[in-house]
C-alpha cells in the first residue's frame, strides 16, 4: 500500500511538530543530500510554459529511492480563487518502482524553498547579520520570514509589497510570532535600509528588476527567490556582475534564474560546493553575495523523505490503493472480473 498525505493531514502534521523545528529539520535533511551530491542522477526540470504561467515536473533519484514532484506557477491564479503554485510529489522505490508516498507538495514546497534559502544564508550572510528585508509578502512570506528567525537569529524583518492587503495578511499571520519584529515600509528602496539580508520572492511572470544596484550596500546577502523561470527575473543584471553568485544547480539556472541575464561564461559556485566547504560563500565581509535560488528537484527529494519519515513516526496519513498488489502480478486482467460480460440493458 501507498503512504497518502493529503493538505489536512499535512496541516495537521506541521500541528503536531511545529513549523519553525519543520523548517530546521528540513535544512537539515537538504543539506544531507546536496553533501551527497555525486550519488544523485540530476536534470533540469521538464516544463511547459504558456501566457499563463508554467507547468514543471521535477524528478531527482539516488540508488535507493526516486521523488518527483508536479508544481505549477501562475501569477494570475488568485483572481481565480487559485494558489499560485500546487504541487504534489511521489517517493518510489529504485529497486521495484514502488511508490511508497503521494503526498501534497503547496504546503511542502513552501517550507522546503524558506529551508533551502536559510539553508543557503547560512553560508553566505555576514554571522552578525541581523535585519532581513522581504521584498513580496505573499504566499511564501511568513515561511521566509520563520526560517530565517529559527535557522539565523533574524529577528527584525523590512517588509513591503505592491499590494497593501498582501502586506497586511502577513501582519495578521505573525502577530503573535515571539521575537519577531515587523517594520512596515512605504518602498523596496525604504525596506533595503539598513537591511542585512534582502529576499526577493515576487509573484509576476515578468523581466522585472524588483532591486537594483543603487539599492545595495556592501555587505549584504541577496536571497533571490522570485527569479525562477525562462522571462521571470527580479535582480538588476549590475547586481550579479559585482555579487558572489551562488546556485542551486548551474544547467537549471542558467536559464530560468536572474542568472538569465547574463553571459553564459559568467562564473557561479554551485550550493554543493559551498556546503561541502569546497568553496567559501562569501570571502569577506564586504562582498556582495547572492544566492539565485529557482528550486532544484533534489531539495524536493529531500522534502519527500522528510515527509515520509514525518509521517511514518506520528501515524499521519492513509494507505491508498494507488497501484495494483496482486496475488499472482502476470494477472493484470484479473482484477476486472466482468470485462467481458454483456452489459446488462437498464
Amino acid at each position: 500500500m501507498t503512504r497518502y498525505v493529503d493538505v489536512s493531514e499535512m496541516a495537521r502534521l506541521v500541528s503536531v511538530v511545529g513549523l519553525p523545528k519543520m523548517l530546521e529539520e528540513l535544512a537539515g535533511y537538504i543539506r544531507a543530500d546536496y553533501l551527497r551530491w555525486d550519488e544523485f542522477e540530476k536534470c533540469p526540470r521538464v516544463a511547459n510554459h504558456s501566457a499563463d504561467g508554467v507547468i514543471e515536473l521535477m524528478p531527482a533519484s539516488d540508488e535507493t529511492l526516486y521523488g518527483f514532484k508536479y508544481v505549477n506557477g501562475h501569477p494570475k491564479n488568485a483572481q481565480h480563487g487559485l494558489s499560485t503554485v500546487m504541487a504534489f510529489g511521489v517517493l518510489a522505490e529504485v529497486a521495484t518502482g514502488f511508490p511508497v508516498l503521494l503526498s501534497e507538495m503547496t504546503i511542502a514546497t513552501a517550507i522546503r524553498t524558506a529551508a533551502t534559502s536559510a539553508l543557503a544564508a547560512s553560508v553566505m550572510a555576514r554571522p552578525d547579520s541581523k535585519v532581513m528585508a522581504i521584498i513580496g509578502n505573499g504566499a511564501q512570506s511568513e515561511f521566509q520570514i520563520l526560517a530565517f528567525s529559527r535557522l539565523l537569529g533574524i529577528r527584525e524583518f523590512r517588509i513591503f509589497d505592491v499590494d497593501p492587503m498582501a502586506t497586511a495578511k502577513l501582519e495578521r499571520n505573525l502577530a503573535g510570532a515571539e521575537g519577531i519584529h515587523l517594520v512596515r515600509c512605504a518602498s523596496t528602496r525604504e525596506a533595503v535600509q539598513g537591511a542585512d539580508i534582502i529576499t526577493t520572492v515576487t509573484a509576476d511572470k515578468a523581466l522585472a528588476t524588483i532591486l537594483t544596484r543603487d539599492m545595495v550596500t556592501s555587505g549584504v546577502h541577496i536571497n533571490g527567490v522570485g527569479g525562477d523561470c525562462p522571462g521571470k527575473t527580479e535582480i538588476e543584471a549590475a547586481i550579479l556582475a559585482d555579487a558572489r553568485v551562488v546556485v542551486e544547480y548551474e544547467p537549471q539556472s542558467r536559464i530560468e534564474g536572474d542568472l538569465q541575464q547574463m553571459p553564459p561564461d559568467f562564473p557561479v559556485i554551485e550550493l554543493w560546493e559551498v556546503l561541502s566547504g569546497q568553496k567559501p560563500g562569501r570571502a569577506i565581509d564586504d562582498e556582495i553575495t547572492v544566492f539565485d535560488s529557482v528550486g532544484f528537484a533534489m531539495e524536493d527529494f529531500s522534502t519527500l523523505r522528510y515527509i515520509n519519515d514525518l509521517a511514518k513516526e506520528h501515524g499521519f496519513g492513509r494507505s491508498i490503493d494507488l497501484v495494483p498488489e496482486m496475488s499472482n502480478p502476470k494477472d493484470l486482467f484479473g482484477l476486472l472480473p466482468s470485462a467481458v460480460a454483456v452489459p446488462t440493458a437498464a
